[in-house]
């Protein structure tokens, strides 16, 4: 088989005294994500499915919460230690396409940025990178601003 697809989905709550960082990017608000690492939940579901499409298990497998080692770490060292797990079984990205559900603050300026962020951090170009964002019209954790929510779908392909 020389194309495999992944599925990650990551949450986190909302909380004060943290900083909100989306898609390695920091924006301004009054709460930010809880977490043992900086909690970006856009990174994490893209991890989770890099590591679900060759059935490598999650990240709190990889990285677990129980160790120290993680604590506030920038979840894009992460990702990077995850994508070399994949590269390094000879596969790459072709595409992602992920969504941010979160009522407040409005994530349309920062978009670009996290799209860069990812491309690069992943030797991707930008527009093998999807990232959008929805609210869900007061519904829910996410509408209630209760927390945020990250869904990511992707194909990985065999390098040649």
């Amino acid at each position: 088989m020389n194309i495999r697809i992944g599925s990650g989905y990551d949450v986190h709550r909302l909380t004060e005294g943290r900083k909100l960082i989306l898609g390695g990017v920091e924006i301004q608000h009054s709460m930010g994500l809880a977490g043992h690492s900086d909690a970006d939940v856009l990174l994490h579901a893209i991890s989770d499915a890099l590591l679900g499409a060759l059935a490598l298990g999650d990240i709190g497998k990889h990285f677990p919460d129980t160790d120290n080692t993680y604590k506030d770490i920038d979840s894009m060292v992460l990702l990077r230690k995850v994508y070399s797990l994949i590269t390094d079984k000879g596969w790459v990205l072709s595409n992602l396409d992920a969504t941010i559900r979160c009522q407040k603050p409005k994530l349309s300026p920062f978009i670009t940025m996290m799209r860069e962020n990812i491309a690069s951090n992943l030797n991707v170009p930008a527009d093998s990178i999807s990232v959008k964002a929805t609210t869900e019209e007061g519904l829910g954790f996410t509408g209630e601003e209760k927390g945020i929510a990250c869904e990511c779908s992707l194909l990985i392909m065999k390098k040649d």
